[in-house]
């Protein structure tokens, strides 16, 4: 399975273009995709700050409406159910700016395609000339001239290619890997979140009353307040776990590059002893914020 397209489904009609797209255009060609991509992002963290501001606004209306019932129970639980409801917006908000991180990586492979394509340019556009001039003056002196300009566009493209590979794998990787630790961790909070919020429906007594009976005093308010507690433990515990998450991955990344290099050494001394003495050679975060209760 792929998400790339082959063919247009004529249902779609014609493509939309906006200023957005016209100015992705003018960059290098070789970089437009990923510049596309990174606009695309710029939208989508756009999308998940203003859902963040709704989901806070939204919370503080409960609040306000559970208030104005002059129900006791609905009054209690409706406040602390906007306090879980705001703390489920903050994490929108939290993930909002790990994905501007992100981001901010893709920019580094988008500028390192666009340093290289000058290089690309050049060696084609002198091919090129040396081209049209064996067509028109086979004989011509200018002909060693650029052909030695070649040899050097052509080493200098080389190594920009080297670098553009090893930076596209090694930031792709890297910013991939705080998207994805993102999701991971705003999915684990607001679960959390989620399932305390449950909770609190439980003290919410639904039993239907007879017109002219009282119904039972709601007595939950200390039961209610320690499931608020319990969600920040809980959040905080979540942060712990996360960081040694992180904290044992770099030491893993570490300790096998370590060993890499050591067994690299290793094989280089051995031939240096054969041949005559030759000689040779990230991140997560995790983040927890505190409700007030």
């Amino acid at each position: 399975m792929s998400v790339r397209s082959t063919k247009r489904d004529p249902g779609l009609g014609l493509p939309r273009f906006s200023m957005a797209t016209f100015r992705s255009l003018q960059g290098p060609e070789l970089s437009r995709k990923m510049n596309r991509l990174i606009k695309s992002e710029h939208a989508v963290i756009g999308a998940y700050e203003t859902a963040a501001r709704e989901r806070v606004n939204i919370a503080a209306q409960l609040s306000e409406w559970g208030e104005s019932t002059d129900d006791e129970a609905i009054s209690d639980l409706s406040d602390k159910l906007g306090v879980l409801m705001a703390e489920i917006g903050d994490q929108e908000d939290m993930y909002a700016q790990n994905l501007e991180d992100y981001r901010t990586i893709l920019k580094q492979i988008r500028n390192t395609e666009g340093s290289v394509q000058p290089s690309r340019d050049n060696r084609l556009k002198i091919a090129d000339e040396i081209q049209k001039l064996k067509y028109r003056e086979p004989m011509s002196p200018k002909l060693e001239t650029l052909e030695q300009e070649l040899v050097r566009a052509e080493a200098q493209a080389l190594v920009a290619e080297a670098q553009l590979t090893n930076i596209t794998r090694a930031k792709i990787k890297e910013a991939f890997d705080i998207h994805l630790a993102a999701t991971v961790e705003r999915a684990e909070k607001q679960i959390i979140l989620a399932r305390h919020a449950r909770r609190l429906l439980l003290f919410l007594d639904d039993t239907p009353v007879v017109p002219g009976d009282p119904r039972l005093a709601y007595k939950h308010e200390l039961e209610a307040r320690s499931v608020l507690e319990d969600a920040e433990n809980d959040l905080r515990t979540t942060a712990r776990e996360s960081l040694g998450t992180a904290t044992e991955e770099q030491d893993t990344d570490g300790t096998a590059s370590e060993a890499k290099e050591g067994e690299e050494e290793g094989q280089q001394q051995e031939g240096g002893g054969q041949a005559g003495g030759r000689r040779g050679k990230k991140k997560a975060r995790a983040s927890g914020q505190a409700m007030a209760a």
